[in-house]
């Protein structure tokens, strides 16, 4: 239950710390020792009805505690928006859920991406930074410098702990879901705890932003794609989606994200999050409408101009039956660093019987390659030309 709690409330008391403290640090500390006491006393007590809220309490009185240790309590209080003493009065109704203020901090463009993912994760998730760490494939030092260093430049700045002014929210918004959806992205190339952690952040999202559409449109699009998770890979080998076995899709999954879905639609979103959805819902479908779906791709294209969605669109026209048209569209792409423009363009050409090209081809995507189940699959496709 303790692990559970953790889990679901550690962003919403480390939210309601940094709102109180106004540092991050000292916000940090008091939660952990919180949680540390709570793992002491519940197994003998029992958890307690608004787990939250004593949380909460005992975390903002360990903190006043701190500063009274350090002496520095007579210049430190008149800092805290609080009286001396906090009642443990555990009532959720005093208890404000500051985590809408603590995402738009942490996703702030003044701190660079990667701080921004890491305070994320370490903030919002609770993940140790060791965990972040192996999960970006980094050394735990430079993880941890680098959640030292988004830290210091909050405070060195400025940076408001505060929900963005009206004018400047969708841009932020975009922001942060950029951000939610790397890390989402990092989980799907195969390491799902992230995949999950990703969900998670985007559902607490949703809750504290319901009459956002492009919210409820990354939410339902990580949601329909997770669903799948356990398809696309056998062992470590990759499976493209035309292989999948379909009997290990989590079909509730796919309802409760396509339900996600119809609210961004029903709240009127058209941007690139529910597009993306859209797409995703339509190719976990039994008979996939890949017209359909190049049709979707191109307006997607329309929106962000990205030739990644050119190369996705070229292949859902390779998959409506011509895939000389999609090898004519890719190949007016520039994306040569790319690992997926030289396996698509492999996979077309071995698909019009040109077979050293598509050699070619994928001999420098597997160049380009760096996950191992990625290696295999194209070392795969190789041995069979």
């Amino acid at each position: 239950m303790l692990e559970e709690v953790f889990r679901d409330e550690w962003g919403r008391v480390l939210a309601s710390l940094v709102g109180f403290l106004g540092d991050f640090d000292r916000a940090e500390e008091a939660t952990q020792e919180a949680f540390a006491i709570a793992a002491q006393r519940w197994p003998t007590t029992g958890v307690p009805d608004k787990p939250v809220a004593w949380l909460v309490t005992t975390a903002r009185n360990r903190a006043i505690d701190r500063f009274r240790r350090e002496r520095a309590l007579a210049d430190k209080l008149h800092l805290l928006p609080v009286p001396e003493a906090i009642v443990d009065e555990f009532d959720d109704t005093l208890i404000k859920d500051e985590r809408l203020e603590l995402i738009f901090t942490c996703c702030h463009p003044a701190l660079p991406l990667e701080g921004q993912v890491a305070l994320t994760l370490r903030t919002l998730g609770g993940l140790a930074t060791g965990e972040i760490a192996r999960a970006f494939l980094v050394p735990e030092e430079t993880m941890k410098r680098r959640l030292t260093r988004a830290k210091a430049k909050i405070k060195a700045t400025g940076i408001p702990f505060a929900v963005p002014e009206a004018r400047l929210l969708p841009e932020r918004i975009d922001a942060v879901l950029a951000v939610i959806y790397l890390i989402y992205n990092e989980g799907y190339r195969g390491r799902v705890d992230l995949e999950a952690e990703a969900i998670r952040l985007g559902r607490v999202l949703a809750a504290l932003m319901p009459e956002e559409a492009e919210v409820h449109g990354v939410l339902a699009l990580m949601m329909i794609h997770h669903a799948r998770r356990r398809a696309r890979f056998s062992g470590e080998d990759l499976v493209l989606l035309d292989d999948q076995d379909r009997s290990l899709w989590d079909v509730s999954q796919i309802a409760a994200g396509r339900a996600v879905l119809d609210r961004a639609m029903a709240l009127g979103g058209r941007g690139a999050y529910v597009v993306q959805a859209a797409i995703a819902s339509l190719q976990a479908r039994e008979r996939i409408d890949w017209p359909q779906v190049a049709e979707l791709y191109q307006r997607l294209a329309g929106l962000t101009g990205s030739p990644v969605v050119e190369l996705n669109r070229a292949v859902a026209v390779a998959q409506a039956g011509d895939p000389g048209a999609a090898l004519r569209a890719v190949d007016r792409l520039d994306l040569d660093g790319y690992l997926y423009f030289h396996s698509t363009r492999g996979e077309l050409l071995r698909r019009l019987g040109r077979d050293a090209e598509a050699r070619a081809a994928y001999r420098r995507a597997l160049d380009l390659a760096t996950s191992t189940p990625e290696r295999r699959f194209l070392t795969h496709r190789l041995e069979q030309l």
